[in-house]
């Protein structure tokens, strides 16, 4: 069967490694016309651990990766709310937890598909996807070049996906209320004490730093504000005025990122599919489920994505119609409540009223660790052959805290 993928990010490249395990050979068709650098940073928690050790992966991300021990919660004076004591959470889920750098996590598959021989074609930008006369999809590239594999992937994002469009006739991301400015801080000492996630709680803002060394350290600021034009001209200094007098060591650690290399995005999301494929057409990754970062599951479920379909093609036979639709059932569910958990999670996240962030700060501060650490174990072991899941459903594990990629 030949296969090709539109996308070669996370998604795209996990699936072409996942299917060419299983003896396909697919092919990825990125639209840049070099590896994508787009966010700073991303944290693979141990669902994500348990897809990569079987793709083979794992030793070469914990090469690069940090192993963050704890997550700690703050409120913008330094005061504590609490944390996930991550240790125990791989522990429960027996795989790892790593934090990585996207260009780093990029490196690594597209290492692993130069291995197993996968073609990566850069400066392949779809802009349509059609039918032919026999109801195969035919997709067409801005270079003039089309493909008519027997399945499609749709892997192209969230922000423009043709695939997406294709098949569920709407592509239109919908903007959260809130901004994220991130970036990557490396010192010549050490930043910050651990390998910890550190997250700080205002009244309509936030900041977050993931150490993947002491030295290196990539962060994300948010603030809850309308859509913006365009970014302020010195966004260095904005986010210092913004988080001035904030608990260390969020200064120090915006001061050590280059001004060039800090990015604005206006944060959004997508509504829940109803559908995932059309004709041979299949969407995956940020195209079919695109969560909010305060999910902390959107690589770890474009990974997971890759270790599902790649069983549905081998379990169905050669009938694609019935891969496709068992892949979308077992999909579906988990991907959609991880959605709304994270959308749940920014609105309190970013509510600037007095009293609501006190009583959010509040019960943050009385939630029971061990519960949560409990709760994350089970909805995210959920639909995996791996220890946590005790009944197979997903539970609201979005109170627990600060769970998201950069």
């Amino acid at each position: 069967m030949e296969i090709g993928i539109l996308g070669g990010g996370i998604a795209g490249l996990s699936v072409a490694l996942a299917l060419s395990k299983q003896g396909y050979s697919p092919r990825v068709y990125e639209r840049r016309a070099e590896p994508a650098t787009m966010g700073a940073g991303v944290t693979l928690w141990p669902n994500a651990g348990f897809v990569l050790e079987e793709l083979g992966l794992l030793q070469d991300i914990a090469a690069v990766g940090g192993r963050p021990v704890v997550m700690h919660r703050q409120d913008s004076a330094g005061n504590s709310l609490g944390g996930i004591d991550i240790g125990l959470l791989d522990q429960i889920m027996g795989h790892p937890t790593h934090t990585i750098l996207r260009r780093d996590l990029q490196a690594v598959l597209l290492d692993h598909a130069a291995q197993a021989g996968i073609p990566v074609a850069f400066g392949h930008r779809a802009v349509a996807i059609d039918l032919d006369a026999g109801g195969k999809a035919v997709a067409r590239f801005e270079n003039g070049a089309s493909i008519r594999p027997d399945l499609l992937i749709g892997a192209d994002g969230r922000m423009d996906s043709v695939a997406r469009r294709f098949v569920a006739g709407d592509n239109t991301p919908v903007y959260q209320g809130f901004v994220n400015w991130v970036g990557v801080a490396q010192g010549e000492s050490a930043l910050v004490d651990d390998i910890a996630i550190q997250d700080y709680w205002g009244a309509g803002d936030r900041f977050g730093c993931v150490a993947v060394r002491p030295d290196l350290v990539y962060w994300a600021a948010a603030q809850a504000r309308p859509l913006p034009a365009a970014p302020a001209a010195d966004m260095r200094k904005e986010i210092e005025d913004l988080f001035a007098g904030w608990p260390e060591p969020v200064t120090r650690i915006i001061q050590a990122t280059p001004a060039h290399a800090i990015r604005l995005i206006a944060v959004h999301d997508l509504e829940p599919l109803h559908t995932w494929s059309r004709a041979n057409v299949l969407l995956v990754g940020d195209a079919a489920h695109a969560p909010l970062p305060t999910s902390g599951q959107g690589a770890c479920q474009a990974l997971e994505d890759a270790w599902h379909l790649a069983r549905c093609l081998a379990g169905t036979d050669g009938c694609l119609d019935e891969a496709l639709l068992r892949f979308a059932q077992i999909r579906g569910p988990k991907t959609a409540k991880l959605a709304e958990q994270g959308r749940v999670f920014a609105r309190g996240l970013f509510a600037t009223d007095p009293e609501t962030c006190r009583i959010r700060n509040e019960r943050a501060k009385a939630s029971d660790p061990l519960r949560d650490v409990h709760a994350l174990a089970a909805g995210w072991a959920q639909g995996l052959p791996m220890a946590g899941c005790t009944d197979g459903t997903p539970v609201d594990s979005a109170g627990s805290g600060s769970l998201y990629r950069l």
